[in-house]
């Protein structure tokens, strides 16, 4: 039996940190699937194709080939509890940076829990050194042109400076 976790959000643009939990995703479960959100209400720096490039890219710079070639992109614009069952996850798949983190995600495995009871939420701690990054930062400094090479893998400076500087 294939286990499969889910890692839903919205992944505009794709960070260390997300690649951090990524990473160890991989060792729990045989095919991780990467969710993105798709919201109508907002307005994401890159668009959904964009952003399974730019995960694809950045899984082949800094993963094995095997281990790439585990990870699915897939969207999503209902609950994620109900994607993951769509998806036959046994797994959903969180990270946490800190205590707030921690109180927010919580809350959402507990309801997740009560809707899925046989998803199981699992948490993964940031790695020490990318614990402070968060995308929302990142789009900021890009935007301000601040360097953000030590942010992002490889792959996703060069087009972040490019989208950032032209205030797309």
């Amino acid at each position: 039996m294939t286990r499969i976790a889910l890692y839903p959000g919205s992944f505009d643009p794709v960070t260390n940190g997300h690649m951090d939990i990524l990473r160890q995703s991989l060792a729990l479960a045989d095919k991780v699937v990467v969710a993105i959100g798709i919201h109508p209400g907002k307005a994401p720096l890159f668009s959904f194709e964009e952003r399974v490039e730019l995960i694809h890219a950045s899984a082949r710079a800094e993963f094995s080939q095997d281990e790439a070639s585990r990870i699915d992109v897939i969207s999503f614009s209902d609950l994620v509890i109900n994607t993951a069952r769509n998806q036959r996850a046994a797994y959903l798949v969180r990270g946490l940076r800190d205590g707030t983190d921690l109180d927010y995600e919580m809350q959402m495995a507990g309801m997740n829990g009560t809707l899925e009871p046989d998803i199981r939420t699992v948490f993964l701690p940031a790695s020490p050194n990318v614990r402070h990054i968060t995308a929302t930062l990142v789009r900021q400094i890009a935007k301000m042109g601040g360097e953000i090479s030590a942010f992002v893998p490889d792959p996703v400076a060069e087009p972040l400076r490019r989208r950032a500087s032209s205030g797309e």
